[in-house]
């Protein structure tokens, strides 16, 4: 039988039909791809709350608690301590003459009077020391200059100016044309915008050592955290990461946010990292990785605001996850055994795997996503529950970097390699110093003191430290 021209349209309509569905699916897709990406906040995903804008919608707040604004009763007073009395630069001592209520005259001492210190900065001076140089003729014929003394700077400024630019610069975040203002304003001294440039490459040289030996020294603790943000070099893309530990807290700015970048700085595997997600991350071994948890809600609210299952299993996984930090912060105000903590987390995380391998199954593509990789890595979630002293959040090397995306949005990164040396070495020696409670700019000034003298500088390491056979053949 002849084939019916009907049956020929029948088959174009279903072929047509067919094209306009997969278009349709496709279409469909990337609606949602859109959606999902206009919904990106701070509140489920990395980006900062800078980057919210106005329209966003406003933080839930907690509800007001009724006291007053400021310390409350029985709050740890901060007071600045009395200075010694034989430390006092002047006294002035105050007698009453007659009595406040009578008129009678008064005389005697009070064994306990009051004390009240008044403090007053001093106008501060440079202290100049001129060098004359004399060049003499020699009946030979030959004409001889006398060289500075061992020890003299070849340039204008001596170890604690060069220290005190670094410390303007790389610390209180000053342009390099507002520290000669400040220096000309706080103590006469002339300056120009290289000659800071020029204090910066001294200050970044007389730390070198320091910094070698920090780096070192991280590479064995216990207990690390690492983070890395966005920097420019030479107007170029760049990252600034960051390792945290007891002791010490190291910066490096590499060209990359790869393995290599985080070998460079982490350089192997010892101890437990502490890190979000990044990739860059993934050989250090599972089990001895812990997940950023705080970056977990994140991604668990970007899962509960894609509508459908993955709204279910996306707001149940938050749940879990309040419950769990519950109890966390119990342990860590004493209120909770952590015998008790870790016997609860049982069937939370029994719970939380359960919910992964759902979501895992999720008709959504980035849902599903999310889940199979947390599933594969679901060893690193839980790192903090079985080893004592891992906190559940990487809070501690957040909170590291702020102080240089301040920097950063201010300077708009380094121009040169030169300068991200310096970025590094300065920003390792403040977080470091402040750590230890060390004063950072005589830190400096016996650094760069060392350097021009070529003995060995001050350590950034603590005493014990200072004694590892290790570092003693670094130093050497």
């Amino acid at each position: 039988m002849s084939r019916d021209w009907r049956d020929d349209r029948i088959e174009e309509l279903l072929a047509q039909n067919a094209a306009l569905m997969a278009q349709v699916e496709k279409l469909t897709a990337r609606v949602a791809a859109l959606e999902d990406k206009i919904r990106k906040s701070s509140r489920n995903s990395s980006k900062p709350p800078s980057s919210d804008g106005p329209q966003a919608p406003a933080r839930p707040k907690k509800p007001p608690s009724g006291r007053k604004p400021g310390g409350q009763p029985g709050h740890q007073r901060h007071e600045r301590p009395m200075v010694p009395a034989d430390e006092v630069n002047k006294r002035v001592v105050l007698k009453p003459r007659c009595c406040g209520g009578c008129g009678e005259p008064l005389a005697g001492t009070d064994a306990t009077p009051h004390r009240h210190q008044v403090f007053e900065v001093p106008q501060v001076l440079p202290f100049v020391t001129e060098y004359e140089q004399h060049t003499l003729p020699c009946p030979c014929g030959a004409v001889t200059a006398a060289e500075l003394p061992e020890g003299v700077p070849t340039g204008s400024f001596g170890p604690s100016v060069v220290a005190l630019v670094a410390l303007l610069t790389g610390v209180y975040r000053l342009s390099k044309r507002a520290v000669p203002e400040l220096l000309r304003d706080l103590f006469g001294l002339s300056m120009s915008v290289g000659a800071v440039i020029g204090c910066q490459k001294q200050a970044s040289e007389a730390l070198v050592l320091p910094y070698a030996l920090a780096l070192q020294a991280s590479l064995d603790e216990p207990v690390k955290h690492a983070d890395e943000t966005g920097w420019r070099e030479a107007r170029g893309r760049a990252w600034l990461w960051v390792v945290v530990t007891a002791s010490v807290t190291v910066f490096l700015v590499h060209l990359r946010r790869n393995t290599d970048a985080a070998r460079s700085l982490l350089v192997r595997a010892a101890g437990v990292l502490v890190t979000d997600r990044h990739g860059a991350y993934n050989w250090w071994p599972g089990h001895m990785r812990q997940f950023c948890w705080a970056h977990l809600i994140r991604d668990f609210t970007a899962i509960s605001e894609r509508g459908g299952d993955s709204e279910r299993i996306g707001n149940a996984l938050l749940a879990e996850t309040k419950r769990m930090f519950g109890w966390w912060h119990r342990v860590r105000d004493g209120t909770l055994a952590r015998s008790s903590f870790t016997a609860y987390m049982r069937d939370l995380r029994r719970k939380v795997e359960d919910l992964l391998d759902e979501g895992a199954g999720s008709l959504h593509p980035k849902t599903a996503k999310t889940c199979k990789k947390l599933v594969g890595s679901v060893e690193s979630l839980w790192t903090f529950v079985r080893v004592v002293g891992i906190e559940p959040t990487n809070n501690v090397a957040e909170r590291s970097v702020r102080h240089a995306v301040l920097w950063r949005r201010m300077c708009q990164g380094t121009h040169s390699e030169l300068g991200s040396r310096f970025v590094e070495r300065i920003l390792t020696a403040n977080a470091t110093l402040r750590q230890q409670g060390r004063n950072l700019l005589q830190f400096l000034r016996d650094a760069c003191v060392a350097r021009l003298h070529a003995t060995a500088p001050p350590s950034l390491l603590t005493t014990a430290e200072q004694h590892d056979p290790l570092t003693a053949r670094l130093a050497a």
